[in-house]
């Protein structure tokens, strides 16, 4: 049974469609890459996936499971969670403040055990705030544990929202253009990070432009262009598609 299915799917933004009639499976396991040029509709499919958006036609399943209607927070409850394009951080908070939140799902929530500070909320909390700096650490961001997050570089940001993610102990991993903007060293450092996460058991599914990252980690690929797939496969048979190199380079190249 695949890990992630969409089917048939399509979204319309009244007379534009974003995804048009896509389907495709994410095995478990490996690194899973999502590529196409700009407006192919690559974010939407994640926002599609993780509930930010309701299909048109079609559905998602994870794990077997219709997720039809279910909210956000429902899906991540499952077993997901995502990073998004552009930095969604908390900038009036800690960077470990930050990786906590990314917990809440799993804290206790009664309001009355909040309000006043009772033992199991705080060894709650106590073990929050350790797991959250070991995941600093696996990220390679130990060092900014008790920093601001305004005084942090952006490439250790980018870092910062995966290990947020991570703090949700998720079995999938939707990573949007984690490596945009960053230089060489810091790109290296995120895929370093990405085979990491798969070689501890996370399945990864990766949108990004950078198409050296992409050929280096991907197990399978899935190319849109204008809503529609492209074509899938391996990194050597992507790379060698000609309706892909037509796509990125032109029919003329």
């Amino acid at each position: 049974m695949s890990m992630l299915k969409v089917e048939s799917m399509t979204k319309k933004f009244g007379g534009l469609r974003a995804i048009e009639n896509l389907s495709f499976e994410v095995s478990r396991g490996g690194v899973h890459s999502v590529i196409g040029p700009n407006g192919a509709g690559k974010t939407t499919l994640f926002n599609l996936i993780t509930g930010v958006y309701q299909p048109t036609t079609g559905r998602v399943l994870l794990g077997g499971q219709d997720l039809s209607g279910m909210p956000v927070h429902r899906r991540a409850a499952l077993g997901m969670s995502r990073t998004f394009q552009n930095l969604q951080l908390c900038l009036n908070m800690t960077a470990r403040e930050n990786v906590m939140l990314g917990a809440h799902l799993g804290l206790p929530t009664s309001f009355v055990s909040s309000m006043l500070r009772l033992p199991h909320m705080r060894r709650a909390d106590k073990r929050c705030r350790e797991r959250a700096a070991e995941l600093m650490e696996y990220v390679g961001l130990g060092q900014y544990v008790h920093h601001e997050t305004t005084a942090m570089p952006y490439g250790a940001l980018k870092r910062l929202e995966i290990a947020r993610a991570l703090a949700a102990d998720p079995e999938l991993l939707l990573l949007d253009e984690p490596v945009a903007g960053l230089n060489a060293n810091e790109t290296a450092a995120i895929e370093k990070l990405i085979h990491n996460l798969n070689k501890d058991g996370v399945t990864v599914v990766l949108v990004e432009h950078d198409m050296k990252l992409v050929m280096n980690i991907s197990s399978h690929i899935v190319v849109l262009n204008y809503g529609e797939k492209l074509a899938e496969g391996t990194a050597q048979e992507i790379r060698n598609h000609p309706d892909v190199i037509a796509a990125y380079l032109g029919a003329a190249a």
